[in-house]
């Protein structure tokens, strides 16, 4: 196993090393297809469908991701992500009439052509007639002149973009394996606006290499800076282990796991900035649960505010005091 890097984790094969298998991915058919609720652009509940899509990897080896289980070792095949979306209409038929908002959500970038062909985005954009608003994620880097050929596409809906700041804080995002800088982030920024396209960004909630007592004011400015950059929703993501690199760098002390008052803080905070819409991602959040009797609600309150973009107070609890905010 390669050593680990001096200074962080600075290349692909470090994280690779790490990895566990990948497991059986189906080109034809999508990972996963639900429908959700989130508070719309006026604050109200809105419903949606979610798709995740098979394909290729993302190029970029970030050392947090375990997205990658999910993915192709090669190249998408022309016509896969056409045939997942028509499962997943199919799979979702019972939405009648369609919800406003459909999300591509790919493991990867929805403009990296090995990841999604160039030769199926008009496809694609046909498929998606009747939505008014179409979510795909990319990594900043292919942010360019696919993105806007598709928002062409799309006559009868609006493009978001969904792009991972991860952080704000620039020595940490160095660390990550991200491959950008916050200048390429903003730039990618800029390109999205200036096309009148919308972006949606991610946030790591005390992501590796940073100290658990600077999670939230890191947090926070990391929220500034993605609606300094146009956002109009930021996400809100735990940082979780279990991909093998993680566990890495848990022990040698570079990684500890958010609490579950640290994201109830920093998504309190990012709210009271009234910026726009700041959501946590609720999946798999019961792991921070550690109160037997305040965790439950606490996790409830959660999935509320992702709904009402409202933090409502809860009494102190009896046993670790924290159930306040």
């Amino acid at each position: 196993m390669p050593p680990e890097p001096p200074s962080g984790v600075a290349g692909d094969a470090w994280v690779l090393a790490h990895r566990g298998p990948r497991r059986p991915a189906d080109p034809w058919r999508p990972s996963q297809c639900f429908a959700e609720t989130e508070a719309g652009p006026e604050g109200v509940p809105e419903p949606g469908h979610t798709v995740i899509l098979v394909n290729q990897e993302c190029p970029f080896h970030c050392v947090m991701c375990d997205l990658w289980r999910h993915t192709l070792a090669g190249p998408t095949p022309a016509g896969a992500i056409p045939a997942q979306l028509d499962h997943a209409r199919a799979r979702l038929a019972g939405s009648s009439p369609l919800p406003p908002r459909i999300k591509l959500y790919n493991a990867g970038s929805f403009f990296d052509a090995r990841a999604v062909p160039r030769a199926d985005h008009s496809r694609v954009a046909a498929q998606l007639a009747g939505y008014r608003r179409v979510v795909v994620e990319s990594h900043p880097v292919f942010v360019g002149d696919a993105a806007r050929r598709f928002r062409d596409a799309l006559t009868q809906a609006r493009l978001e973009v969904a792009m991972g700041l991860e952080t704000a804080h620039p020595a940490v995002l160095a660390r990550l394996g991200k491959r950008m800088t916050l200048g390429q982030y903003a730039a990618a920024a800029e390109r999205l606006r200036r096309g009148g396209m919308d972006l949606r960004s991610f946030v790591l909630v005390q992501p590796p290499f940073m100290p658990a007592a600077e999670a939230v004011a890191w947090a926070v400015r990391s929220v500034d800076f993605a609606f300094d950059c146009g956002a109009t929703v930021v996400v809100l993501i735990p940082t979780r282990g279990g991909n093998g690199a993680m566990e890495a760098l848990s022990a040698r002390g570079d990684f500890q796991s958010p609490t579950l008052a640290t994201v109830e803080a920093a998504l309190a905070a990012g709210l009271q900035r009234r910026r726009g819409r700041v959501f946590v991602d609720t999946w798999d959040l019961a792991r921070l649960a550690d109160c037997p009797t305040c965790s439950a609600a606490r996790l409830r309150r959660l999935a509320t505010v992702n709904l009402t973009q409202q933090f409502p107070p809860l009494g102190g609890c009896p046993q670790c005091g924290i159930g306040t905010h």
